[in-house]
Order: C-alpha cells, then sequence, then structure tokens
C-alpha cells in the first residue's frame, strides 16, 4: 500500500500540490469560523449528582436577583477612607450603577437600602477600608452568564479605589483567558527557535520549512472539522489550542523523519527520485501512519471521560493528527516528488555531511549500543528502577480541584478569595456553601429538623433554607475552607448518608464550584479513566501487531509506555502537589492534584511517548527481516534513528516545554511540564536504555509468531546504506566528520 502510494504521489504530483493549495485557502476562509462557533464551560460530569442538583434548583426556581455569580471587592489604597466616608460610596454606588442591565440581573453592596443592621455589618472588613458586592448576572445558562462576567470587567472599576472581580465564574473565565494568552505566547516563543533548529538540523532553508508548512496545513484542517462538529455538538475553545499545540509539533516530527529518509534514499539510488520516493514511503511513511494512528488512538481514550471538555481536546487533538497523517502521506511525497534533489536548495552557508560521514553523535550512539546490547540485564533493570522511582510520589496522591488556586497569586481571583477569606466576617453573602434540593411535599417541621442535624455534622457552619415551595425545598450548608479540602468532602459524604426529611421524594446535594463538585469531578474522573486505558492498551496492541506481525514486541511497548507515562506523573506530583518544582517555575503549591489533568496527560502523551519507540523498532525490524540477525538489527536500528529520533525529540520538546514555562495558571503548567516530561524520558531512558535492552533479552521472540530468520535466508540484498551499515564497525578505524 505505502510503495502504491509513494507511486501515485510521484505521478499525480502536480495535482495532489494543486488540491493541497486550494484546500487550504478554503480552509483558511471557512474554517476561521470555528472561533465564533466555539463554547466555554463544560468542565463537570454533566450527569454528576452535583451537577443534577444545581440543574434541578435553576430550572425551577430560575436566576433571580440575589444569586451570586461575581464578588467584587473594593478598598481605599490609601488607608485613609472607610465605608463611613461619602466619597468612598459614591466612587462605588457609581460603579455599580454604570453596570449595563443587559448583562446584570442586580448587585447588593453595604448601602443596598434592603439590608438589615446584621446583612449589613457582613459586607464591611474588619478594618472599614474595604467592602465587596455581591452580582447577580443576566443569562439563560452558565454560558451566556460567563460571557456577561467578561462584559463587565471594566464598568464595575470605581475610581480612585482598587476593585478586584472575583468569585462566582472567575476561575472559569480567568483560567480560560489566561490559557488562550499563555498559548499565543508560548508558540511566539517556539516558533523562532523551532525555525532555527530546522535550518540547523536541515541545513536548507526550503527542507526546513517543509515540516512548518504541513503543520500549519494540519492545523487549518483540523479547524475545518471543528467547526463541522460545533453543528452536531458543543465544542469549546480548549479544542483549538491542543490542535495548535499538537498539529505543529507531530507535523514537524513527522516531516523530519520523512525528509531525512527521502535524503537518505536519493543518496542511496543516485538521485532517482521515483525509486527513493517509493523507499521511503515504505519505510518511514508506514512508520508515520502507525505511529500517527497510535496517537489517535490515545486520544480517543479522551472521549471516555464524562466532561464535554475532555471530548473537546479529544476532537482538537484527533482532528489535528489525521490531517498530519494526511499531509505526511500524500502531501509531503508530492513536494518531495517535485523538488527531488532540490529539497537541499537555499542551503546555508557550511557543509552538508555526506550521508556516510561518522560524526561524533554517531559514535555516542554507537558506544551507548554496543554497551546496551553487551549487558542488556544490568541496563535493563537500572532503567526500570529509574522508572518506577520517578513514579513513586504518585504513591502520595491527594485528589483536588483545579479553581482559583491555579491563578496567579495576583491574579484577580486569588486576591478576592484570600481578601474574603481575611479580611471580611466568615460565613457572610460570598461565602461558601453546598446546595441541597429537597424533591416533594416536605412540611416545615420536617425541614427544620433536618436542618438541626446538618447543624450538627462537623464542617457545617451555617444552615438555611434559601427557597421554597410545594415541590422543592433549597437548603443551604455554609463552610470554610477550600473545595477540595478533606473535611468538606466528607461534609457531602456525610450529608448524602443522611436519612431524608419526611416527605422527601429526593434530595440532591450540589453547589457551583463547591466540595460537591470537586467530589463528583474526581470520582468520575477515577471511574472512567480504567476504561480508557484499557481502550487505549488493547486497540494500542491490535495495532502495534499488525505494524509488526509480533506478540511480544507490542506488549512490551504497551507496558513500557504507561511505566513511562506513570514516572512522569509521579513527577508532576512531586513536582507540583508537594512543591518540588516550585521554586524553579514560580507557582504557590496548592497541595493537591487535579486527577482530571493527570488523565488528560496520560491519553495525549501516550502516542507521543510511543512515538519514537515505533521509530527505533520499525528500523530494528527493518535490519532484522534483512539480516535475521538480532543483535546486529537493535545495534544497527539504534545507532541509524539515534540523531533523527534527538532531534526529533529536542523539537517537540521546545512546542511543549514552551507552553509549560511561559504558562501563568498553575492547570497549563501542569499540563505543559507534563507532557514535556513524557517526552524527555521517553526519548531517553525508554528508548535508549529500556527497549533495546529488553529486545536484546528476548532475542528471536521479539519477532514470534514469524519465522525466526537467519542471515543466510536473506536474498537479494539491498545496498549498504547509513541506516544499514554499522556506523562504527568491529576493527575500523573512526573518520572524523
Amino acid at each position: 500500500m505505502f510503495s502504491w502510494l509513494g507511486r501515485c504521489a510521484y505521478g499525480r504530483r502536480r495535482g495532489l500540490l494543486i488540491a493541497a493549495a486550494l484546500f487550504v485557502v478554503l480552509a483558511g476562509v471557512w474554517g476561521s469560523g470555528v472561533f465564533s462557533a466555539m463554547g466555554s464551560g463544560g468542565y463537570t460530569a454533566p450527569d454528576a449528582e452535583a451537577n443534577r442538583a444545581n440543574a434541578l434548583l435553576e430550572e425551577h426556581f430560575g436566576h433571580q436577583p440575589g444569586d451570586v455569580d461575581a464578588v467584587a471587592v473594593y478598598t481605599d489604597p490609601t488607608g485613609e477612607l472607610t465605608v463611613d466616608d461619602p466619597d468612598f460610596e459614591r466612587a462605588v454606588t457609581a460603579a455599580l450603577a454604570r453596570l449595563p442591565e443587559s448583562e446584570v440581573v442586580s448587585s447588593t453592596s453595604y448601602w443596598s437600602p434592603e439590608l438589615t443592621p446584621e446583612q449589613r455589618a457582613e459586607y464591611v472588613a474588619e478594618d472599614r477600608h474595604s467592602t465587596f458586592a455581591t452580582i447577580t448576572l443576566r443569562g439563560e445558562d452558565s454560558a451566556e452568564r460567563l460571557e456577561s462576567y467578561g462584559d463587565i470587567q471594566d464598568q464595575v472599576r470605581a475610581d480612585n479605589l482598587e476593585t478586584y472581580l472575583g468569585g462566582g465564574f472567575t476561575s472559569e473565565y480567568q483560567l480560560q483567558r489566561l490559557a488562550t494568552e499563555n498559548l499565543a505566547t508560548a508558540q511566539l516563543i517556539s516558533l523562532p527557535i523551532l525555525l532555527l533548529l530546522l535550518l540547523v538540523i536541515f541545513r536548507g532553508l526550503v527542507a526546513a520549512a517543509i515540516p512548518v508548512a504541513l503543520g500549519i496545513m494540519a492545523i487549518l484542517g483540523s479547524m475545518v472539522l471543528l467547526r463541522g462538529l460545533t453543528y452536531v455538538t458543543d465544542v469549546s475553545i480548549f479544542a483549538l489550542e491542543i490542535s495548535t499545540l499538537l498539529g505543529l509539533g507531530l507535523a514537524i516530527d513527522y516531516g523530519l523523519f520523512m525528509v531525512s529518509r527521502f535524503r537518505e534514499e536519493l543518496d542511496r539510488r543516485d538521485d532517482d527520485v521515483r525509486a527513493a520516493l517509493v523507499a521511503t514511503m515504505n519505510t518511514a511513511g508506514r512508520t508515520v501512519a502507525f505511529s500517527g494512528l497510535t496517537v489517535v488512538i490515545g486520544l480517543c481514550g479522551l472521549l471516555f471521560f464524562p466532561q464535554p471538555v475532555s471530548r473537546s481536546f479529544g476532537f482538537g487533538g484527533i482532528t489535528v493528527v489525521l490531517f498530519d497523517i494526511v499531509a505526511a502521506l500524500l502531501v509531503l511525497p508530492a513536494a518531495l516528488a517535485v523538488l527531488g534533489r532540490r529539497i537541499n536548495a537555499l542551503s546555508l552557508p557550511w557543509p552538508r555531511r555526506g550521508t556516510a560521514a561518522v560524526t561524533r553523535e554517531d559514535r555516542a550512539w554507537a558506544r551507548l549500543a554496543s554497551a546496551v546490547t553487551r549487558r542488556p540485564l544490568p541496563w535493563l533493570t537500572g532503567g526500570l528502577l529509574a522508572l518506577l522511582v520517578a513514579a513513586a510520589p504518585l504513591l502520595s496522591l491527594q485528589p483536588g480541584m483545579t479553581n482559583h488556586r491555579y491563578l496567579p497569586v495576583t491574579n484577580e481571583g486569588q486576591v478576592v478569595a484570600g481578601m474574603l477569606n481575611e479580611e471580611f466576617p466568615p460565613d457572610g453573602p460570598a461565602g461558601t456553601r453546598v446546595d441541597i434540593a429537597l424533591s416533594g411535599p416536605v412540611e416545615r417541621t420536617a425541614v427544620d429538623d433536618y436542618l438541626r442535624t446538618l447543624e450538627g455534622l462537623e464542617g457545617a457552619t451555617r444552615t438555611a433554607v434559601h427557597r421554597a415551595d410545594s415541590e422543592l425545598t433549597w437548603v443551604t450548608v455554609s463552610h470554610r475552607g477550600e473545595a477540595d479540602d478533606a473535611a468538606n468532602l466528607d461534609l457531602v459524604r456525610e450529608i448524602r448518608a443522611l436519612d431524608p426529611p419526611a416527605g422527601a421524594t429526593e434530595v440532591l446535594v450540589g453547589g457551583l464550584g463547591g466540595p460537591a463538585i470537586s467530589l463528583d469531578n474526581t470520582e468520575a474522573t477515577t471511574d472512567s479513566l480504567p476504561w480508557a486505558l484499557v481502550f487505549v492498551g488493547l486497540s494500542s496492541l491490535v495495532l502495534l501487531f499488525l505494524a509488526f506481525r509480533s506478540v511480544l514486541v507490542p506488549l512490551k511497548a504497551v507496558i513500557v509506555a504507561f511505566l513511562s507515562l506513570a514516572a512522569s506523573l509521579g513527577i508532576i506530583v512531586w513536582g507540583f502537589q508537594e512543591g518540588g518544582l516550585a521554586g524553579l517555575l514560580d507557582f504557590h503549591e496548592v497541595g493537591t492534584t487535579d486527577v482530571w489533568t493527570l488523565g488528560l496527560i496520560v491519553t495525549i502523551a501516550f502516542g507521543l511517548v510511543t512515538d519514537y519507540e515505533m521509530f527505533l523498532v520499525s528500523r530494528v525490524s527493518e535490519e532484522y527481516q534483512a539480516t535475521g540477525d538480532n543483535h546486529r538489527a537493535i545495534n544497527v536500528g539504534l545507532r541509524g534513528t539515534g540523531s533523527v529520533i534527538t532531534r526529533a525529540a529536542l523539537l517537540m520538546i521546545v512546542v511543549l516545554a514552551a507552553m509549560g514555562l511561559t504558562a501563568t495558571s498553575l492547570f497549563l503548567m501542569t499540563l505543559g511540564i507534563g507532557l514535556t516530561l513524557s517526552v524527555v524520558i521517553d526519548a531517553t531512558v525508554v528508548r535508549s536504555v529500556v527497549v533495546p535492552a529488553a529486545m536484546q533479552l528476548l532475542g528471536h521472540a521479539n519477532w514470534w509468531p514469524g519465522r525466526p530468520r537467519r542471515p543466510h535466508d536473506r536474498t537479494d540484498p539491498p545496498p549498504e546504506s547509513p541506516s544499514t551499515r554499522p556506523a562504527v564497525a568491529e576493527g575500523e578505524p573512526i573518520r572524523h566528520a
């Protein structure tokens, strides 16, 4: 099939390139409409009890004045004015009066006439230099109210007072805003570095530009598919951000592998472009196809998570990787067919090394390959031990929730939360609470008994009936601390374990952004993660079996991939939950880890961590099929792919690390550094040590159930090339490049 693709690309090269150019233009025009069609939100499992409670309460009672969607804190920076000064009052009331009715239903402040003296006191800080206002936003659902939250950012500011907008939708709005800004910054930083590295690697402008062009095409293609998906389902803006990240990184990787192999084949075949292209497609092209499908399988694991935003991540990744594969197998071969030897055009002013040259890098890989295959058991033991040690911190994992604590310390969301907790009376109108929906005709006496029972629970600070009618009673239970504090999670469990009050047909415990959401989201993720991993593992086994016609090679690949990912996650827990990387990356540790974020890293990174092993094992398999010598195949495979895989990994690391290192939110920082660690561990310990050592120990069993090859089985030997010839043969003097 891949030979046919090579011949087809050569014969129809101009038509394919014209079609690709037309597609890019149309995709840029129509696909750009995806920006306005994408939504936000979808961070919680729709069927979780907390979500059902929140939906029931809002559907029944509606969104009314007094429901707190945002909190604006006003403070005098000079420390001279208090809430008792007319200037302070005028500044705040004027700012609240400016809020447009199209975005705001109501606002309540210290000066609202309907408040009692006791209620009024809850709006003032102990030193009386600060106050806050609660704001009810307009909108039919949370998505519309989130949009209103963004629209009042400027109007809510009071003249001559410091103003901080937080509470309610702050975490969602700020995390999404920071993610968009941080990813744009990361791309501005990484793209010039990538171009420079590509120039150094390829030593020519034409060859360096091709992988970047493939990435742009894949991203545009992804935008087309994502816009189509918006007509049938909700798609989050995060889908586009993950497609941009993966699309560029994988396109550069695949372009590097394909162009490097094409150059080799041109040298081997005396510039016979057609033969070189067919050989490239039959080797590197085949590996790219299976590697890309492995990445797609990993991303399909995201579809098992119940949170809608998880599916958006999956859609974005799957669509862009599919276009990466199409671009690498159709558009890139057509471009190579047209260019031929001109792939080396516009070379930089330093000599390009010939494919027969032996460099210091080649000699280093030759020494490593020789050492690993000579004593495989100690190397394998050491590599596995290193992975297990790195994974050990997973045992101390403390599940948590992504919220305002994942914002920068100076962000408004963090500032407001800190001020409300430290300066204002506890359990006020902006305090944290659990909402309980009591369905059915519950008598007032039964409700009172239920409230007294709730007050006796550890962690409950205040209980009240918020709204009630003959069909539904809305009870609130105030608490202190963070949503994912163990005491607050236990409080939710204890409430759910209580007997319902007489007359209640159903009791649902929820609350926006509270411990019920944290508990349900963690449980939904941990329940879905095993199924996602089983699907990814089994599907990868089948795909790798088809690629290598072997049982043990796929089993080893999947087991090692999960070990590699466990090592990455262990370092994440140590670095972010326990603060091991806080000094280096300048963040405030939260003390918990969002399991959903770990699930994202595992499923996105699974394909990435098998990517380089695919290229290594493919080259080993290629040599084994030619010679039947397993030892020689491993040595030649490791030496032949060492340089190109290292460079591909370096390029991918630039893309991922730029995201992690430039991020200002802890969520994006964790995601970026986690993916970077996955690639680093796979490209070093796994690919260089664990895989070759394991293959050496397994010997010919690597290729079971195929018939073991023997050197004398080889017929019609191919011409020698750097990929099949040992970089430094035994007894051969080393020639310096």
